[in-house]
C-alpha cells in the first residue's frame, strides 16, 4: 500500500503540480509587476509594523508567526539535505526560483483570505481557500473538498508525522522510549490546542520566530568561519543547477535531479499555492488586504530563501571536511547530514543543540498544522456545533499514534490530499486573482488609506462582505 500510494504521489507531483504551482507563480509575478522585488519593502515594514489587534482579534503578526510555525518544520532541516544529495547542490538554485515566483502566489491567496473571511463569534476572523471557493465561486461542495483535504493532512497525518519524527530523533540520539515522548507530547500539545486560535497565536508568536533566527544566526556563523569559500559555493550551485560542471550533481542525476528536487523541496517547504497559509493570513486584523498579503509573501522568502538557504550553506560547508561530496552515496541522510555537517565545523557541542531545535521545529509544526485544521473545522461546522474540541482530541490522538508507529503510508496518502487541497486551490485563486489584484493597485494609490470594498472601482464587483464596509483608522 505504502509503495502504491507513493507512486501515485510521484505521478501528480512531477508531472502535474509542480509545473502548474510554477506556472502559477510566473503568471501571478507578471499580473502584480514582480511585487516580490518591487515591494519588498513593504514587506518587511509590515511585519514590525502591527503586533496589537483590538476587540480579541489576532495581529498580522500572530498571525505571520502562525504561518512560519507550520511552514518551518524538519523539511527545512531534513528535506533539503535531501534535495541537496539527490539533486546536487544546484537544487539550492531551483528552491530559490521556486521560492521567488511563490511570493507572488503567496500574496493572492492571503489576499484572497482577506477578503472573504468572516467574523467568528469570539471575536477573530475565519478565511482561507474553503471560504473564498465558497463565497467567492459559489462552490459550496468544492469549498467542503478543500476542507476535507486539508484536515486530513494537516489536522491528523501530519501531526503524525512531525511526532514521529520527534520521538525518532530522541530515540535514536538519547534512548528516550517512544512510549515516553508520546505521553510528554500529547501533554504539551494539548496544553496549547484546546485553548483555541488565540493561544496557538501567542506561542507562536515568540517561538516561531526565535527558532528561526537561531538557526539562521548557526548557519551564519559557519558561512563567516569560511568566508574564503562563499564565492565558490555560489558558482558551484550555478554550475551544478545548469550542468555546467561535471563531478557536481546529485546521485540522481544531472540538470533533471535537481530542478526536480529543489523545486519539489523549495514548493511543499513554502507552501505558496498549496493553500494552508491562508488559513493563518485570514485570521489577522488588518486595515488593507494587501498588508497581510505582503506579510505572508515574506513568510515564502524567510521559510527558504532564508531557513532553507541556511541549511544549504551548513551542508556546501562541510565538502572539505568529506561530511558531503556531491555524487556520493552517503549513510547519513536527512536531519543527520545537517547535524554532522555542522559539527564538522563547530564541533560536537553543537550537534544537541541541533536536535533540540529539530524537536522544537516539529513542535510549532504540530500547533500551527492545528490552527489550519481548525479553521477548516469551523468551516465545515459554520459554527452550529463545537467542533474544536473534537479536533483537539483528534489531534493530540494523532500525536500519540505517531510517536510509536511507523507512517509510511500514511505519508504517502497525505501526499496525495495535499496534491488534492494544492489543485483545488490553484483553480480558484486563477479565477479569483482579479479580486487580489484589485486589492493591490487599491493599496498602491493609497497604501494609507483603509480598504473599503463597497462602490471600490478597483474591485472587479460587489464583494461579499459586511467587513470590509466601513473606513477605520488603521491599525495595521
Amino acid at each position: 500500500m505504502a509503495a502504491f500510494l507513493g507512486s501515485i504521489s510521484d505521478v501528480i507531483y512531477t508531472y502535474i503540480l509542480i509545473a502548474l504551482l510554477i506556472l502559477t507563480g510566473l503568471w501571478f509575478t507578471i499580473r502584480t509587476g514582480a511585487l516580490q522585488f518591487r515591494n519588498f519593502g513593504t514587506m518587511v515594514k509590515m511585519i514590525f509594523r502591527s503586533r496589537e489587534a483590538s476587540d480579541g482579534a489576532i495581529s498580522s503578526f500572530q498571525a505571520f508567526a502562525i504561518g512560519i510555525a507550520s511552514r518551518v518544520g524538519t523539511g527545512n532541516i531534513a528535506g533539503v539535505a535531501l534535495a541537496i544529495v539527490a539533486g546536487g547542490p544546484g537544487a539550492v538554485f531551483w528552491m530559490w526560483v521556486v521560492a521567488l515566483v511563490g511570493m507572488a502566489t503567496a500574496f493572492i491567496e492571503a489576499t484572497l483570505a482577506q477578503m472573504f473571511k468572516i467574523r467568528w463569534h469570539d471575536g477573530t476572523f475565519r478565511g482561507g481557500p474553503a471560504f473564498y471557493i465558497e463565497r467567492g465561486l459559489g462552490s459550496r461542495a468544492a469549498g467542503v473538498a478543500f476542507a476535507l483535504f486539508l484536515i486530513f493532512s494537516f489536522g491528523i497525518s501530519y501531526e503524525m508525522v512531525q511526532a514521529n519524527t520527534i520521538a525518532t530523533t530522541l530515540d535514536s540520539t538519547y534512548g528516550v522510549s517512544p512510549w515516553v515522548t508520546a505521553v510528554v507530547l500529547v501533554a504539551l500539545t494539548a496544553l496549547v490546542v484546546f485553548g483555541g486560535l488565540k493561544r496557538i497565536a501567542r506561542v507562536t508568536e515568540y517561538m516561531a520566530p526565535i527558532m528561526a533566527i537561531v538557526y539562521i544566526l548557526i548557519a551564519l556563523v559557519i558561512v563567516v568561519m569560511n568566508y574564503d569559500q562563499i564565492l565558490s559555493i555560489f558558482q558551484l550551485i550555478i554550475a551544478s543547477a545548469f550542468g555546467l560542471q561535471q563531478g557536481v550533481a546529485g546521485v540522481g542525476g544531472g540538470i533533471l535531479a535537481a530542478i526536480l528536487n529543489g523545486s519539489r523541496r523549495g514548493l511543499f517547504s513554502n507552501e505558496a499555492g498549496e493553500g494552508s497559509a491562508p488559513n493563518a493570513a485570514s485570521t489577522a486584523q488588518v486595515s488593507h488586504p494587501a498588508k497581510q498579503g505582503f506579510i505572508q509573501a515574506m513568510g515564502v522568502f524567510v521559510d527558504t530563501i532564508l531557513v532553507c538557504s541556511a541549511t544549504a550553506f551548513i551542508i556546501l560547508n562541510s565538502m572539505g571536511s568529506g561530511v558531503y561530496v556531491p555524487g556520493q552515496e552517503t549513510d547519513l541522510t536527512g536531519a543527520a547530514l545537517t547535524i554532522n555537517a555542522a559539527a564538522s565545523q563547530l564541533g560536537g557541542w553543537i550537534s544537541p543543540v541541533l536536535v533540540i531545535l529539530i524537536l522544537v521545529f516539529c513542535y510549532s509544526s504540530i500547533i500551527g498544522n492545528f490552527a489550519y485544521a481548525e479553521v477548516n473545522v469551523d468551516f465545515l461546522s459554520r459554527g452550529k456545533i463545537s467542533s474544536e474540541k473534537l479536533l483537539g482530541v483528534i489531534a493530540t490522538a494523532s500525536v500519540f499514534i505517531g510517536a510509536i508507529a511507523a507512517l509510511k503510508a500514511v505519508w504517502n496518502f497525505a501526499d496525495i490530499t495535499m496534491a488534492g487541497m494544492a489543485l483545488i486551490n490553484l483553480v480558484a485563486i486563477l479565477l479569483l486573482g482579479k479580486w487580489a489584484l484589485g486589492a493591490l493597485k487599491d493599496y498602491r494609490e493609497d497604501p494609507e488609506r483603509p480598504f473599503v470594498a463597497t462602490g471600490n472601482k478597483n474591485m472587479p464587483g460587489e464583494l461579499p462582505t459586511d467587513i470590509w464596509v466601513e473606513r477605520e483608522t488603521p491599525n495595521a
